[in-house]
This record gives C-alpha cells, structure tokens and sequence, in this order.
C-alpha cells in the first residue's frame, strides 16, 4: 500500500508504469526503466541520467541479504554478543560527552538517551563502522532483485532526491548492503522525512556529524510513535503459577493486572498505568520482561525481535539497569533442527513465513498454539521435545 500510495503522489498511473520493468531480467533495461519513470516523475533528464550513470550491480549485497546468520542465535547469546564491556562504557562516555545534544533531543522528541545511544552502538559502533557498500549500487540491486523490491524501489527515488538536495553522491556515498547511511543507519526516504540539521550548517550528514545523526534518529522514533516520558522494557520475575498461553506480544493487559498476578520488576517499580505484555525470549526457564507501547516502536526501526529485545535491554543498561538474568532455559533448536520445525508447522497450516531457520514472530506464535494443542505449557519456546512430539 505505502508503494502504490508513493505512485499515485507522483501522479503515475498503472498505464504509465506498465512498460516499466518492476523486477528482475536484464539489469541494464531494469536501470533504463528506473531511469524513464524518474523522468516520470519530474525530474530533469539531465540529473537522471548523471544520478544513474554510475549505478551496478552488486552480487556482495545478495549474498549479504541471504546470510543473515546472527539473527540464528537465542537471546541470551546474541546479547552476549552484542553488549561489550567496551560498548557499555563507551556508550556511557558518549553519554557525558554529548550530555547537551542529548538533553535537546529528549525536550524536543521525548526519545530517551539511552535508546538512541543503544541503536548508535549496535548500528555502526558509534560511527566507526559506517559500512563500506556503495549506497546507489546497493539499492537498485535490491530493487532490480525480485525478493523485496516493494520496500527498495522507493528509496532509489529519495536517493535522487537527496542527490538534487546536495547530500547524496552516486560515486561517494556508502552505507551498509541494505542502503542505510550514517551513524544510525537510515534509508534515504527516513532521511527526507526525519532528517534534521542539528549542527546548523545548512546539510543533513548523518556520516559526518553525530549532531545530524542524533537529532535525526530522535526526529524519526518520535514520528514513529514513541510516547515521552514511559518505558519501553523492564525485568521481571514471574509467579511459579503463570499461564504461560499469555506471554508474548499478542497479549496486552494493564501492568497493574500483571502485578496482582504476581509479576514484581527486579529493578525499579512497575509502570502500572501502561498497557503491556509478558516476554519469554527462551521460554518459561530464560529471562523475562515486560514490555511497554514504547517497546514495539523499536520494530519500526529493525523487524528481529532478538535485535529489538536486545537494543532495548542494552537502552536500559546504558541507563543504570542490572544485568538480566539468563536462568536455565531448555536448550534451543539448531538451524536444522528450526527447519525442521517449520516445515512441520507449516504442514499443519501455520504461516511461518519462509523455512530459514530462524525463530520469527511467525514461528513463535504457532509454536505457542501448537503447544496448547499438545497440553505444553505455552512459552512460544521451541525445543527438541516438541519437535519429537510433532
């Protein structure tokens, strides 16, 4: 719908766009298609073709779009993985240095410090690791490949517009295989909507200048939905009696019902006037949290519900929260092993989205059915028994 709404607002219609090749074949006459409908759309012959000369296509950025083998690990692992000794007080000297940027941000955007430091950190290692991949060439290889061109074709078009702005170079401007720029890594159609001078020199650098950046991620979670002044995720600890069927996100109470059910935080107080779920990333043995509306914004920002969870444990953390605690989960399923389990879910009737191996929110959900089916206790955490018992 987003895509079909960006056409209409640039005034092409189905007849205007059929003889343009939306995906796959010739790479050339996929650039050339590209190219016709950017004059389309009013842009100069001239900037068109000087914007699109350079572009090619890149087989580094598939293969990086196909490996994403992190997103495999349990939590507990890929927190471990993520949040360094280094990264925490780094993170937190960033915390002083930038204390005045940070302060304007939370009055302007309401974002708290401690998030946007935790993206800033997971995202490019507060500016150290930018990413390397020519933006344009990352873009419309993802464009021209047929497996999400919806959400890429788009962003080629913000790209040129950013290129007419002054603050993108075909040539120069480099980013992660996805087409992120920056410190915080965003996509050229969040750069037009939320980008923000924040340094006052008349340029949105997000590479450049951690001003730009900051006050840019602020501008953008705040679009996003982010709500001023609440939480986002806290700790807990739950009864030995819990109904297990009601943990993950589909669930939603008030936290004040999760108290009287025996929910209690391990730091600080619960936010009993919010609405909120119950997550058992590991199941009923793993840590446990409660998450706040603020918590489902991060999915706006990154779709892994490990990334989220994670960059919303290390926000916390960053902002004086102890350690979790892991627990003694049941150990979790290898990638075949996953495979295997949603090939038998999705043989059942389950959308599990595609067989990768990796738990999604699709899979973690029929996992929880599947489980009250079989009189499980219902924690959405697939082990080696309920792949034996399927």
């Amino acid at each position: 719908m987003r895509f079909l709404s960006l056409l209409t607002a640039a005034g092409l219609t189905f007849g205007s766009m059929a003889s343009a090749q939306q995906c796959g074949g010739s790479f050339a006459s996929f650039v050339q298609g590209l190219k016709s409908e950017a004059i389309a759309r009013g842009h100069a012959p001239a900037t068109v073709n000087g914007f699109f000369a350079s572009a090619r296509q890149d087989q580094a950025v598939l293969k990086a779009d196909r490996q994403q083998g992190v997103f495999q690990k349990d939590f507990t692992e890929f927190a471990r993985h993520l949040i360094s000794a280094n990264r925490l007080n780094t993170g937190r000297a960033k915390a002083q240095s930038y204390d005045r940027l940070f302060d304007r941000i939370e009055a302007t955007y309401g974002v708290d410090r401690g998030v946007l430091l935790a993206f800033w950190a997971f995202e490019t290692d507060f500016g150290g690791f930018q990413g390397n991949i020519n933006t344009l060439n990352a873009l419309v290889t993802l464009s021209h490949d047929c497996r999400r061109p919806e959400l890429f074709r788009p962003q080629v078009f913000a790209a040129l517009k950013l290129y007419e702005r002054g603050d993108f170079s075909p040539t120069k401007t480099t980013g992660a295989w996805a087409g992120e720029i920056g410190m915080v890594q965003m996509l050229p159609q969040d750069i037009i909507d939320n980008g923000v001078d924040g340094d006052g020199d008349g340029h949105v650098s997000l590479k450049t200048s951690a001003a730009d950046a900051l006050m840019s991620g602020g501008k953008m979670l705040a679009h996003l939905g982010w709500r001023k002044g609440e939480p986002w995720l806290q700790e807990v600890t739950l009864p030995a009696n819990m109904n297990w069927a009601e943990t993950g996100l589909r669930t939603t109470k008030p936290a004040s019902v999760w108290a009287a059910q025996g929910v209690r935080p391990r730091h600080g107080q619960l936010a009993t006037n919010l609405p909120a779920s119950i997550l058992l990333p590991q199941g009923r043995g793993g840590p446990a949290f409660i998450a706040y509306p603020n918590f489902r914004v991060f999915f706006e920002w990154n779709q892994s519900f490990t990334y989220v969870l994670t960059a919303a444990y290390f926000a916390n953390r960053l902002q004086g929260a102890p350690v979790f605690d892991a627990g003694n989960p049941d150990p979790g399923l290898s990638s075949a092993q996953m495979k295997e389990l949603q090939a038998k879910l999705a043989q059942r009737g389950y959308d599990v989205g595609k067989i990768d191996g990796i738990l999604g929110a699709g899979t973690r959900a029929a996992v929880q059915d599947v489980q009250q089916k079989l009189g499980l206790p219902a924690d959405a955490w697939p082990t080696r028994a309920l792949l034996n018992r399927l």
